[in-house]
C-alpha cells in the first residue's frame, strides 16, 4: 500500500467515525478522535473509568499522524507496516464490517445518478505445512453484473463520503446483495480451480516422505495393532500437510458511484 493510498484510507476512516479534522493536508492529519475511538485505539481504560465514575466531561486524544516525512516535531509515522495503522485496520473491521459510501461528483444544479456497487475483501489462505495469504478486492456492479478486480485500490482514488452529496441520487439494484454476494464467491472459486496447484502437490510429495518414514518406524505393527502414538502421529501429519484452502471475508459494502468512472473490470 503505497503512502497516499494510506492518507486516503485514513481519511475515509476517520470520516466515517465523525472524528474532527484540526489539520488535513499532504502528508499530515491531525485528528480529534470521538469517545468512541478513544477508547478503541488510546488504551487509556483507567481514565475512562474515572471520567464515568465522577460523571466528569471527557477530553479525547488529539493524534498527529504522517504519512510522508514532515517538520512536524510531534506525530506518529504511518507505513504498511506500523503498529498504529494495523490497528487502525482492525478497528475498522470491529467497527465497521460492512459500509455504505457515495461518490462525490461536483454536481451542481443537474441530478446525477450514482450505481450501485458491492465491495467485498477478502483474504485467501493457501495452507499446508507452508502458508500464504492473498488479499483479493472485488466489486460487483448490481445493475448489470459486471466485476472489478483490484476495487478497494480503485476505491482510495476517489473522493468518497458517508452522505450522499447534493443533487444525487441512487439506483435501485438489479442484482440483490446476497446474489452478488454468491456470484464473487462463484468468481473465487473459478480463480481458485485455474490457479496453479503445484503447491499442493509438493506438499503431497513431502507428505508421502515424512509418512514412509513413519510406517518404517513402525514397520512392525499392522494398523490394528500399532501404538496411539502411530495413529496420533499419522494424523498430526494429515493435519500438517493436508493442502487447505480458505477463504474468509474481511470486510465490505455498498458503494454508489459516478456511471462515468473509470474502474478496472474482469
Amino acid at each position: 500500500m503505497q503512502q497516499a493510498a494510506i492518507h486516503n484510507f485514513l481519511e475515509h476512516f476517520f470520516i466515517a467515525n465523525e472524528c474532527e479534522f484540526l489539520e488535513n493536508k499532504d502528508g499530515l492529519l491531525k485528528v480529534k478522535l470521538t469517545v468512541a475511538l478513544d477508547k478503541l485505539l488510546m488504551n487509556r481504560s483507567f481514565y475512562w473509568h474515572y471520567i464515568e465514575k465522577i460523571g466528569g466531561v471527557p477530553e479525547t486524544t488529539t493524534l498527529t499522524l504522517k504519512t510522508a516525512p514532515s517538520e512536524e516535531k510531534d506525530g506518529e509515522l504511518i507505513h504498511f507496516g506500523s503498529p498504529r495503522l494495523h490497528q487502525i485496520f482492525r478497528a475498522a473491521k470491529q467497527l465497521a464490517p460492512y459500509i455504505r459510501l457515495y461518490q462525490e461528483t461536483g454536481s451542481e444544479g443537474n441530478f446525477t445518478p450514482l450505481v450501485p456497487w458491492l465491495g467485498i475483501n477478502f483474504k485467501i489462505s493457501y495452507q499446508c505445512d507452508l502458508k500464504k495469504d492473498d488479499l483479493l478486492s472485488l466489486g460487483l456492479h448490481l445493475m448489470n453484473g459486471t466485476i472489478a478486480t483490484h476495487f478497494h485500490e480503485q476505491l482510495l482514488q476517489m473522493p468518497l463520503t458517508p452522505k450522499i452529496p447534493d443533487y444525487c441520487y441512487t439506483l435501485t439494484p438489479m442484482i440483490k446483495p446476497i446474489s452478488g454476494l454468491k456470484r464473487l464467491e462463484h468468481f473465487i472459486e473459478q480463480k481458485i480451480q485455474n490457479d496453479d496447484h503445484q503447491w499442493a502437490d509438493n506438499a503431497r510429495i513431502r507428505w508421502q516422505k515424512d509418512q514412509s518414514l513413519l510406517d518404517q518406524f513402525y514397520e512392525d505393527q499392522t494398523n490394528e495393532e500399532a501404538p496411539d502414538t502411530y495413529v496420533k502421529e499419522k494424523e498430526a501429519l494429515k493435519e500438517q500437510y493436508e493442502p487447505k484452502v480458505n477463504v474468509q471475508i474481511i470486510n465490505g459494502g455498498l458503494f454508489y458511484l459516478d456511471k462515468s468512472s473509470f474502474l478496472h473490470t474482469t
